[in-house]
């Protein structure tokens, strides 16, 4: 019996560090861009079958990528000393473990997408593909945070899928959308490893540009942004609750990059963390109060 219950805790504490390793909080960036896709798709309110699929697709694509990530970059992560307290280097979980944590992860996106629709399935291995070659990236191209921008733009792009089983302009338009806010503030995030990257070999904007070019490059790219969700108002036919919401998220936009004015990464975690959590919160309850508003006076 007590066996029995130290194998439990002992699998539940695996458990724990590897949502720990993987940031598994952080899926608040990517899964209300999910849902915004999908609620665009659907005009309203996706059914409970398709946001639980799409639900369980996000969370294997994300746990898969973030462990491979981890896996790939073990010996990178412990030459690094902001990341060499991460669990793989620090020795909390075995690259077996997480390993099979990866596979389950993988096999659960994978069937989420097959009781989705075929066309989510069929491109099942096109994400995939791109969740690995972004672990790769930095060993060969800056391109690196354009990689992960592909990566959870895939997000709103596969929830219109999932609904639709189609590719529409609306769709394409967010997809970008989110590409270009990941990419813009993944250069912010990759401002802290700018010294190592540089002395490791490794490609970033920050190692490329420093850190004024990558604060100039970030704010280009989160311009680029918020021109094509203008861009969705027009294409989706949305209204004043999302003008209203897209309003925000440029002034979060800019308070986030007002924090890091002059270079000074003090309030990074601030302009990193809160902010993006706030700013694809913020344009998913918009979106959804303006499609539910226009159905209703439809």
């Amino acid at each position: 019996m007590v066996s029995e219950e130290r194998m439990a805790m002992g699998m539940f504490g695996k458990i724990k560090v590897f949502l720990e390793m993987i940031k598994f909080s952080h899926t608040v960036f990517a899964l209300p861009f999910a849902f915004t896709g999908a609620v665009l798709a659907a005009r309203g309110v996706p059914t409970a079958y398709q946001v639980f699929w799409i639900l369980m697709a996000m969370v294997g694509a994300r746990t898969a990528a973030m462990g491979m990530n981890r896996v790939i970059d073990a010996e990178i992560d412990a030459r690094n000393p902001r990341t060499a307290g991460r669990a793989i280097p620090a020795g909390l979980i075995g690259k077996g473990t997480a390993v099979a944590f990866i596979v389950i992860s993988i096999l659960l996106m994978l069937y989420a997408a097959y009781r989705l629709n075929p066309l989510c399935l069929y491109l099942s291995p096109v994400a995939l593909f791109f969740l690995v070659l972004y672990s790769y990236c930095k060993r060969f191209t800056a391109l690196a945070h354009v990689v992960l921008g592909i990566c959870l733009a895939a997000a709103p792009l596969g929830a219109w899928i999932a609904i639709r089983g189609t590719v529409e302009l609306p769709a394409v338009l967010l997809g970008l959308a989110v590409l270009f806010w990941v990419a813009g503030f993944d250069i912010l995030y990759a401002l802290q490893d700018l010294e190592f990257d540089k002395g490791a070999g490794l490609h970033s904007i920050p190692s490329r540009l420093g850190v004024n070019g990558s604060l100039w490059t970030a704010r280009l790219f989160h311009v680029a942004m918020a021109a094509l969700l203008a861009g969705l108002y027009v294409s989706a036919g949305l209204g004043v609750w999302y003008l209203a919401g897209l309003g925000l998220c440029v002034t979060m936009l800019l308070y986030e990059h007002w924090l890091l004015r002059g270079g000074d990464l003090s309030r990074l975690d601030a302009a990193f963390f809160a902010m993006n959590g706030y700013i694809s919160i913020t344009l998913f309850v918009a979106t959804f109060v303006d499609v539910l508003a226009r159905k209703g006076g439809a």
